[in-house]
């Protein structure tokens, strides 16, 4: 699996748990946090304005840990870049792809980006 490929997936990672957040009937029914939101009985806008909060907070999560495994950042106490292999012992990334590839997806929106091309939706 390529950097890029593992970077998509942990976006669609990152997106699952945003949803599941919001959902009527979630996907996980055991999900604390959905039943925490619906407790709070916030009207519309403030449901809108803590699921960008939530998401920003996911997006820098994710984003975070990927740089950690890519040893640009630590991981807790310790900075060192991690070797990560796929089912097939196929090595994902060298030092430098999984940044540059989790950037395109949490910074610069790459998925969204696709989407929009691939049902021809122009900015």
């Amino acid at each position: 699996m390529p950097a890029d490929e593992f970077a998509k997936n942990l976006y669609l990672g990152k997106l699952k748990f945003l949803k599941s957040c919001f959902e009527q009937q979630p996907a996980y029914p055991l999900s604390t946090v959905n039943t925490k939101i619906k407790t709070l009985l916030l009207n519309d806008s403030q449901t809108e304005q803590l699921k960008e909060t939530i998401n920003t907070l996911l997006d820098d999560v994710f984003y975070t840990i990927s740089l950690g495994l890519d040893g640009e950042c630590a991981i807790g106490n310790i900075q060192q870049t991690y070797k990560i292999y796929d089912t097939q012992d196929c090595l994902i990334s060298d030092c430098g792809e999984l940044e540059i590839s989790t950037g395109d997806y949490f910074n610069d929106r790459k998925y969204e980006k696709e989407i929009k091309r691939i049902r021809g939706i122009t900015e």
